[in-house]
């Protein structure tokens, strides 16, 4: 849609990985479409994941205990949080769709998007209690998880060795997302790529592409614990 607004945070090592051919597609896919899209490309921009002291440019709410969610909180208010958050947040208040592009760690994003979104969403900024999940501060807003896992498909079953994916989606859609108020759309998984042919992989990224052709007429998942555990 002609005047949308996207951000890619994507979290791979090689450009020329599915996870990397991924977010090249989307970003030609929804150039086409007539939207702007940015990509903070985490390992490129060599991303700093930890949650320190330095993410406070000025002084400390209270010098003698750091609390780190107290002090980003009374930093975003004053506008003293240090220039790369306030960069990517500048860029999450401006997109009307966030993608997350990565390989699935561990049942999880990879640390690096991980500390992203520890030091990007800090309250003041992404919520502040009450104003959580339907009434978080990035109410407005999509969100999408594209993702490749080391497991096939029939491993992340209900039945299988590994559980219901949908389990795994709890923390990062239900968890980050919908606390901030962000909608969140279906998933896009590529299950098991390093062990497919180089044809199937093609046909991963066919799909995507496709998918991406229609993506503003889809409607966000419904946002319960029955999405993901029934």
């Amino acid at each position: 849609m002609a005047g949308r607004k996207v951000l890619i945070v994507y979290a791979h090592q090689e450009p020329k990985s599915l996870n990397g051919s991924l977010k090249t597609v989307a970003v030609e896919e929804l150039s086409k479409q007539g939207c702007t899209v940015t990509v903070s490309d985490l390992y490129a921009m060599q991303f700093e994941p930890r949650a320190t002291r330095n993410d406070i440019v000025d002084c400390l709410h209270n010098s003698d205990e750091f609390n780190y969610g107290l002090e980003t909180w009374e930093a975003y208010k004053r506008g003293g949080l240090s220039d790369d958050l306030i960069e990517e947040q500048k860029k999450v208040q401006e997109a009307d769709l966030l993608i997350f592009q990565f390989p699935l760690y561990w049942f999880s994003m990879p640390a690096i998007m991980k500390g992203w979104m520890d030091r990007v969403l800090v309250q003041g900024f992404a919520h502040e209690f009450p104003n959580c999940y339907d009434s978080g501060l990035l109410k407005n807003k999509l969100a999408l998880f594209s993702f490749t896992t080391g497991g096939s498909k029939e491993m992340y079953a209900k039945g299988g060795i590994n559980g219901d994916i949908r389990y795994l989606l709890w923390p990062m859609q239900h968890g980050i997302m919908h606390f901030c108020g962000v909608k969140v759309l279906e998933p896009h998984i590529c299950f098991a790529p390093e062990y497919v042919s180089e044809e199937k992989r093609k046909e991963m990224l066919l799909a995507w592409a496709q998918r991406l052709k229609t993506l503003w007429k889809e409607e966000p998942i419904n946002c319960s614990p029955e999405w993901y555990f029934k």
